[in-house]
Order: structure tokens, then C-alpha cells, then sequence
């Protein structure tokens, strides 16, 4: 009979730890989408239909509607699904792999693609971390992702970050359907023009932050501290590197994606373009003040520490000559003048005293002291 020995405890814990690593792989691979789901729901003329639905029972029913005759669009909204989730719900809308592996794995510039007849907008989002001082603050700027697909029937968006909800922006275009009319396309709009708006918030509040920065720098009275300068930096080039980029892909709409879209939605691309423009270029001069700040903040270091050298020196100064007298006098030679007179150490304590108060005199007129 063949004979089995057993397997080594190192081999057998390797194996069982790839067989569970086999296990969970399948288990991901079973997840459903509704677990990343956060609202799916069926728009017809602007309307929120009644009923829940899956991604797939959706863009059936929008199938049905355009069938009879009317303009109806599905609206789906995934929280950082996972690549099997991502890729049932691809595989539904036709969505092109590689914005699929965009959206997955995220960490994405702000751009804008075109696969045939559908659009894949990546947008940073940003939120104002409140903070009680801005020398102590650690993190001030949060980022996040919005990805958008937009195909003629179809709207999903894809969110990474916990401040990137899209909740309230749904209800307040469900209030006023009358965007919603227009199609997916508007919604694409309207989640931009809240991603803008939300830029120009957020450098609204660093403003104050920076005017904090520049009247500490450049006081008087306080001593300068470069390191919150350098933190607050680092915060608006992160802001920078999530809004810059923006203004390009947003100023493709009107050149490259006209076959696309409504006069009406384009027109409304140019206003969020607009605003872009502004917050990017009012971010752009807040990262140059700082430059110039940090620069102030260096100079202002040097002054302080050439004030501080000259101090030094005036009191060395002073020091030096009862230094000197007594190094003199303490030399021990027998023929050393008034060693024998009855005033001399009077007169050499007297003359210290005199030259010590002439030069301090001198140094506080001439600001050394």
C-alpha cells in the first residue's frame, strides 16, 4: 500500500491560508450590487417613478418606457463598489473597461473620456476639515471622487469618500424636475455645478485661514513660525492638484461633445466652467501668497536672528573688558603697576564699572541692546 505523511506544519498552514484566501476571493465574487447601491431609481419626463429597483430591472423598464414613446432616463448611485459589483453593473450599461478600472480603483485627475456615445467625467471632490487654530490643525482639505457615466438612458455615478454624498443635490433636483427634463446629461451638469460650488465654499473658508497666516507672519510682536505656513501650503497645493485640472476637461464639453447634448445643457456646462474658473484661479493665487509668505516668513527669521547675533556681541563686548582687566591683573608678576597702592582695586573695579556703562550706553543708542 502506498504510504501518505502527513504535511510539514508550515506547508499546511500555507495551504490553509490559501484556501482561505480562495474562500473569501469567492465570497467577494458574490457580493451584489445593492450592497454598493445607494439609490436607484427611473426618471420619466423629469419624474421620479414610484418603486424600487436593481440595475438591471431598471434599464429594462426605461427600455419599456422609450419603447411607448417616452423620454425616461435610470439614475444609479454605487459608494466605492468593489471590481465584481463594478463589473455586473458594466456589463448592464455597457460600460467601457477601462473607465471601469478608473472607477474601481480611483485616485484619479479630473478628467473627461468619450467611449462611443457615452461620457466618463471624474471629478475631485473637496470639504473644509473645521479646526480650532491653523498652527494646530493637521489636516484641513479632504478629497474625495465623484465618477460619472452618462449614456443616453442611463446615469451611474460612482463615489469614493465619506463626504461625497449626493443624497440631498438628488432630492433637490427631484423638487425641481424641470432639470431632470432635460436628461442624463443635466444631471451630469448639476453634480458638476454642486462640485464647483463646494470649491469656491471651501477656498471661501481657507481665505480666512490665510489672512490668520499673513497677520501672524508679519506682526511685530510675535515670533514666526514657518511650519504652519508650510502645512497651510500643502493644503492648497492639494486643493490646487483637485480643482486645476477640472477647468480643462470642463472647456471639452463645448468643443469636443456638442453631438452629444442639448444647446440647453451646454449653455449650462458654460456657467459651471465660469465658476471653475474662478475658484481655480483664486486657489492658484492663494498657493503665490503663501510662496510669498513662506519668503517673508524666512526673511523675518533671519532679521530676528541677526537682532539676536548683535545682542549676543554687545553683551560679549561688555564682558570682554572686566575679563580682560582681571585676565591682566591676574598674571601674578611681582612689577605690575598700583599692585602696592592703597586705592588700586577701587580704581580697577571703578574703571570696569565706567567702560561696561559706556558701551552699554553706546550699543542701546545704536539699538544693539
Amino acid at each position: 500500500m502506498p504510504s501518505f505523511r502527513a504535511l510539514p506544519p508550515s506547508l499546511l498552514g500555507s495551504h490553509r491560508g490559501r484556501a482561505a484566501t480562495e474562500e473569501a476571493s469567492a465570497k467577494r465574487i458574490h457580493v451584489p450590487v445593492a450592497r454598493a447601491t445607494v439609490d436607484c431609481a427611473i426618471y420619466v419626463d423629469g419624474s421620479r417613478q414610484p418603486g424600487k429597483y436593481t440595475h438591471a430591472a431598471a434599464l429594462d423598464r426605461v427600455h419599456e418606457l422609450e419603447a411607448g414613446g417616452q423620454k425616461a432616463f435610470v439614475w444609479i448611485g454605487l459608494h466605492e463598489p468593489d471590481e465584481h459589483q463594478m463589473e455586473a453593473v458594466a456589463e448592464v450599461f455597457g460600460l467601457h473597461p477601462l473607465a471601469v478600472e478608473d472607477a474601481v480603483h480611483a485616485h484619479q485627475r479630473p478628467k473627461v473620456e468619450r467611449y462611443d456615445d457615452t461620457l466618463f467625467l471624474v471629478l475631485k471632490t473637496v470639504k473644509y476639515v473645521p479646526h480650532e487654530s491653523v498652527a494646530l490643525a493637521r489636516e484641513i482639505v479632504e478629497t474625495g471622487e465623484i465618477m460619472v457615466f452618462v449614456g443616453g438612458d442611463f446615469v451611474v455615478t460612482v463615489r469614493h469618500g465619506d463626504h461625497t454624498g449626493l443624497a440631498g443635490l438628488r432630492r433637490t433636483l427631484e423638487e425641481e424636475h424641470q432639470q431632470l427634463a432635460l436628461g442624463p446629461y443635466a444631471v451630469m451638469h448639476a453634480i458638476a455645478d454642486h462640485v464647483v460650488d463646494s470649491y469656491r465654499e471651501v477656498s471661501e473658508l481657507m481665505e480666512h485661514d490665510i489672512d490668520i497666516i499673513e497677520s501672524e507672519t508679519f506682526s511685530p510682536t510675535s515670533e514666526t513660525d514657518i511650519e504652519p505656513i508650510y502645512m497651510l501650503k500643502r493644503e492648497v497645493v492639494e486643493l490646487r492638484r483637485a480643482v486645476s485640472p477640472l477647468t480643462v476637461a470642463l472647456g471639452r464639453f463645448n468643443s469636443d461633445f456638442k453631438d452629444l447634448m442639448s444647446k440647453e445643457v451646454l449653455r449650462y456646462m458654460r456657467d459651471v466652467l465660469d465658476h471653475q474658473t474662478q475658484a481655480a484661479d483664486r486657489i492658484a493665487s492663494y498657493d503665490e501668497m503663501l510662496s510669498s509668505l513662506v519668503q517673508a516668513a524666512l526673511a523675518k527669521v533671519g532679521m530676528q536672528q541677526n537682532v539676536d547675533m548683535r545682542k549676543i556681541s554687545a553683551w560679549v563686548a561688555i564682558a570682554a573688558v572686566p575679563t580682560m582687566i582681571a585676565g591682566i591683573y591676574g598674571m601674578n608678576f611681582e612689577n605690575m603697576p598700583e599692585l602696592s597702592w592703597e586705592w588700586g582695586y577701587p580704581a580697577v573695579l571703578t574703571l570696569m564699572v565706567t567702560v561696561c556703562g559706556f558701551l552699554y550706553i553706546t550699543f542701546r543708542r545704536n539699538n544693539w541692546l
